[in-house]
């Protein structure tokens, strides 16, 4: 789904959805966020094609919990057991695609595909550019896999462990897979948009990974978490209040259910850290402050097409035009959050606990300020096209 807000302490605000600053590409805290150059001269040209876009991603620290730390996650096994595993739901009662998608086997199939057509004809390109931006961010989910597989004390160590984190891992995949599966279709078959090229933005994407930041750290990684299911639940809530505005209640439906996936999701993840904050108060507001401060980067921060390196940044901006995501809904999902665990009320903490607490309570009316500048920026904002509707433009 979508962005990232950036600079907010003693830094000029740019628009929240730009970008991190990319350094000199001599500089020695960056490398390629992809796979390394080999041998040969041929094959140095031939893994250039394929790494493009040239994003750079900071020097990562790994592995930075306490080996003491890891074991409360070890210890929470029969917690999570009880109070994670039961926001998943029976595969026998979940939705399906094929649920809101035109029947292949009926005799009635093509004139179905006909009415979606007609259905697609009446939104515009812009809301197909944010459809599509979501798409592609829900079809990256085996770096979202790979992702939770490295935090430290929660992954799945076989690929098919009985652990409670390795189910729930395992579980969450196999729900957000329908998500990408649906909207992939439904875009196929609307004949609106460039399927190929969405398709390479995909690979890409996939390619290229994700740098969030969490450091392994099962803390860091179930905050993001939180915070991220919430900003999906809230993108693909508005696109389908946006696909209702403009007559399509079947897409409506189907934003509507992928976005009530996503609620359910963020209750177990908001879960774990509220059980954090009741175990250790003061690593995990400490966690919370260091996650806000690196800033929460969306998952498909490194997207690409083969030819806009700033493809994300245009997305995003499109986005935020809409309504769709905002720099005001990442203030008020922080506000959320502040509120859901009673990050206020936190007493008995550290120094360095107490200035954590400090900080993020008082971060939201920062990036408001933000979101007003870029609301102003909007006002101002050109055309750009996109490959992913036929190179035709929208407003930025």
């Amino acid at each position: 789904m979508h962005s990232k807000l950036n600079a907010i302490n003693n830094r000029s605000a740019k628009c929240p959805f730009a970008l991190p600053h990319v350094a000199s590409l001599k500089s020695s805290k960056f490398f390629m966020a992809s796979v390394p150059c080999y041998g040969s001269k041929n094959d140095e040209i031939a893994t250039k094609a394929f790494i493009r876009p040239h994003k750079l991603v900071h020097a990562q620290v790994t592995h930075s919990l306490p080996l003491q730390k890891i074991e409360i996650f070890k210890s929470l096994e029969h917690w999570a057991e009880n109070n994670i595993l039961v926001h998943l739901n029976l595969v026998e009662k979940c939705w399906q695609p094929q649920d809101f998608l035109p029947d292949p086997a009926s005799d009635g199939f093509h004139d179905q595909v006909k009415e979606l057509r007609e259905r697609a004809k009446e939104l515009p390109d812009d809301y197909f550019v944010v459809l599509i931006g979501d798409m592609i961010t829900e079809e990256a989910l085996p770096t979202y896999q790979t992702m939770l597989n490295t935090f430290d004390g929660v992954r799945d160590e076989t690929g098919a462990s009985p652990t409670s984190w390795a189910i729930w891992n395992r579980g969450w995949t196999a729900e957000e897979n329908r998500h990408g599966d649906l909207l992939n279709k439904y875009l196929y078959l609307c004949g609106r948009v460039d399927m190929r090229h969405i398709e390479k933005t995909i690979q890409y994407l996939i390619g290229s990974g994700m740098d969030i930041k969490t450091e392994n750290n099962p803390y860091l990684g179930f905050i993001y978490t939180s915070f991220q299911e919430r900003a999906t639940f809230i993108s693909h809530g508005n696109t389908a209040r946006l696909a209702k505005g403009h007559g399509d209640l079947k897409l409506a439906q189907i934003c509507g259910k992928i976005a009530s996936d996503e609620k359910r999701h963020e209750t177990a993840y908001t879960k774990i850290v509220e059980k954090l904050f009741e175990i250790d108060p003061d690593g995990t507001v400490v966690a919370f402050a260091d996650m806000m401060k690196k800033k929460i980067s969306m998952p498909a921060h490194l997207m690409y097409d083969g030819r806009d390196d700033k493809l994300f940044d245009h997305f995003s901006v499109v986005a935020q035009r809409l309504g769709v995501y905002t720099a005001k809904d990442y203030a008020d999902i922080l506000e959320h959050l502040v509120r859901k665990w009673k990050v206020k009320n936190l007493v008995g903490l550290s120094g360095e606990g107490q200035k954590a607490q400090d900080y993020v309570c008082r971060l939201a009316p920062k990036i408001r300020r933000v979101e007003e500048r870029a609301q102003e920026r909007a006002k101002q904002a050109q055309q750009i096209s996109f490959s992913w509707i036929y190179d035709r433009t929208v407003q930025l």
